[in-house]
């Protein structure tokens, strides 16, 4: 109601001021954004479709909105109370599969999962991470390289996922290590998320966290259950330094 209000105030203002003069013009574009305010508000709940399909990503239409979300894209707080959002939960038919504990063994049959990609309606058309859900399915497997770095440069100083220009010295924008894939990200592609790397723990038994990329975290949160380490052919030494292995081979 009170952008309603302003916009109608601005409007009156602006028939009141000489024609093309620099307050004219002020006052139209101060109408402009009030006006893309209003619309980024309107909840357009009847108009959004309940499923959008975008780079592999299954997202559905959330149901609530009291609780608060960061934007995968555009890495800023979702209203849920004024905004409309999806989340990609994978799975198929016409309603969201029943979401999996992200360390349960998984059934796809009865429990399809997704990446949990987050973001705004308006973002969707702006994706440009795949899901990482079809990279399980296909490929399921770790890199096993401890932070296989290549260097900026052969990224031409780019985002390894969004291509925006980054570097070192944070201009234009900071330049993030992936801890996993071993890659330079900016700062909406890479948040600091934690995790634990397979190939720091496989090569050195180090389950300490390190600094991963958003899409290395749901990478590695969707593999956690997979069996796919055969640890006698990848480092049978660690059998002998590591009295828990012992017990369980």
């Amino acid at each position: 109601p009170q952008l309603r209000r302003a916009i109608e105030e601005c409007k009156r203002v602006i028939l009141a001021l000489p024609e093309h003069s620099e307050r004219q013009k002020d006052a139209v574009v101060r109408l402009i954004h009030l006006r893309l305010k209003l619309q980024e508000l309107k909840d357009p709940a009847e108009d959004e479709p309940n499923i959008r399909m975008v780079l592999e990503h299954r997202f559905y239409k959330e149901k609530s909105k009291s609780v608060k979300q960061m934007c995968d894209k555009c890495s800023t707080i979702i209203w849920g109370l004024i905004q409309t959002w999806y989340t990609c939960t994978g799975g198929s038919g016409t309603s969201p599969p029943r979401p999996c504990l992200p360390h349960a063994p998984t059934d796809t049959q009865l429990c399809p999962p997704g990446c949990y990609y987050r973001c705004h309606s308006k973002c969707l058309p702006l994706v440009s991470r795949p899901c990482v859900r079809a990279q399980v399915s296909h490929q399921a497997e770790y890199q096993l390289s401890i932070c296989p770095e290549s260097g900026l440069d052969s990224q031409d100083y780019r985002c390894a996922e969004c291509r925006a220009p980054i570097s070192l010295r944070g201009v234009p924008s900071e330049a993030r290590q992936c801890d996993y894939t071993g890659l330079y990200y900016c700062s909406s592609c890479h948040w600091n998320d934690l995790a634990v790397v397979p190939a720091r723990a496989i090569h050195n038994w180090d389950f300490e966290p390190r600094k991963v990329s958003r899409c290395s975290m749901r990478y590695l949160a969707l593999m956690v259950s997979r069996p796919v380490l055969k640890l006698r052919e990848i480092n049978p030494l660690l059998f002998n330094y590591v009295e828990e292995l012992v017990e369980i081979r």
